[in-house]
């Protein structure tokens, strides 16, 4: 026996990406992924290039792939898409401990993230111009 075909969750003008187990915390992505939400995927790319954070170079690879998505397996305009979301989870926390004076040690948490980047498609824009002429 097979498992049941999984229903698609997302909108047919809709494509994702995940980046899992990212070495970074949730709070920083937040942070760098709060650029990018409900702009476009072209102008969100750009703010990603120029971006300080190191981890914006992350994030940017996670959208080109979204991008990707969108074009080669959903056939999705590349001109006309939005970020419409950006989910940041949290994955693992790595414990450690950091020596302390007199024999005591400190607890260290080393924070993991995951990533996932919806992008979709905008309808065409019609001009009500046009229309109220005709």
């Amino acid at each position: 026996m097979s498992k049941p075909k999984h229903e698609r969750t997302l909108a047919e003008t809709e494509a994702k990406a995940v980046t899992r187990n990212i070495r970074v915390s949730p709070y920083k992505l937040n942070l760098a992924a709060g650029l990018i939400r409900g702009k476009k995927a072209q102008d969100a790319v750009a703010i990603l290039t120029f971006s300080k954070r190191r981890i914006a170079q992350t994030v940017k690879t996670t959208l080109e792939s979204a991008i990707a998505n969108a074009e080669n397996n959903h056939q999705l305009d590349v001109d006309r898409l939005v970020v419409s979301r950006v989910e940041v989870g949290r994955a693992i926390v790595m414990k450690r401990f950091h020596a302390r004076g007199r024999g005591k040690a400190a607890r260290v948490e080393k924070w993991f993230s995951h990533l996932s980047i919806v992008v979709a498609e905008q309808p065409v824009p019609t001009e009500p111009a046009q229309q109220e002429a005709a």
